[in-house]
């Protein structure tokens, strides 16, 4: 058989092996045996995205995520421009009630800038509720989660939950927290706030890595108490 042809056909087994996958280490490890194949191999994953996402529209999941991120990386001009065209604001056509602008923080959380993101999640929240720059605090109060809007929560929490294979985000903690009772002091141990018993230090004692727990980003100041939180896991937008 033709190597070409041969090529060709490994990258098509991989493709239908990739789309039938369900574990995320796979699928992180079929993409990048794909990706490998240079620009036929990243084309292939590229109409695998486009399929998935601007023809099927499928519900997002992590492969959605593996695949942006992978093509985002390439060092190919040919499969960026591909990929800008296609994706010129990344997967999420962003839906915001109070024109917030969240490319930035897809871009920080595609690079696995964390404490960066961490930081634009918090302002953001803080510009949903009507804090502006002059305001004399940069913290949520129980009583302004209320305001944010549910279609921005959606996407702040889309965003987290893409781009670390579906281990950050608020609705992974709720999950996490919903699951052990609702009991915080579980919850804070589980995500990792909470080592031995005592709260860990902004920012140094906490993970800025994919290699955190589960849940552990973004974070919220539980040394405040439990109601800023509490009301964010109670949000209507969860019964939506």
């Amino acid at each position: 058989m033709d190597q070409k042809l041969g090529n060709h056909l490994l990258i098509l087994d991989k493709i239908v092996e990739l789309q039938n996958s369900i574990s995320q280490s796979q699928q992180v490890s079929l993409v990048q045996q794909i990706f490998l194949n240079g620009f036929e191999g990243q084309e292939a994953l590229l109409e695998l995205l486009v399929k998935r996402r601007n023809i099927q529209q499928l519900p997002f999941n992590s492969l959605d995520g593996i695949l942006f991120e992978r093509l985002y990386n390439s060092e190919l001009n040919s499969i960026q421009q591909s990929l800008k065209s296609y994706f010129p604001n990344g997967l999420i056509q962003f839906n915001s009630h109070c024109n917030v602008d969240y490319k930035r923080l897809q871009t920080l959380l595609i690079q696995k800038q964390y404490q960066k993101a961490d930081s634009l999640t918090q302002l953001s929240l803080c510009k949903l509720v009507g804090l502006g720059n002059n305001s004399n605090r940069n913290w949520l109060y129980f009583t302004d989660i209320s305001l944010i809007p549910s279609s921005d929560l959606k996407t702040i929490d889309l965003l987290w939950r893409l781009y670390s294979m579906e281990k950050f985000g608020f609705s992974i903690q709720r999950q996490i927290w919903l699951a052990n009772n609702c009991d915080w002091e579980k919850l804070w141990t589980r995500i990792g706030w909470k080592r031995d018993g005592i709260a860990c230090r902004y920012p140094s004692e906490f993970i800025w890595s994919i290699n955190a727990p589960k849940g552990h980003l973004p974070l919220f100041n539980q040394l405040r108490g439990v109601q800023v939180l509490s009301s964010l896991f109670n949000h209507t937008f969860w019964n939506e």
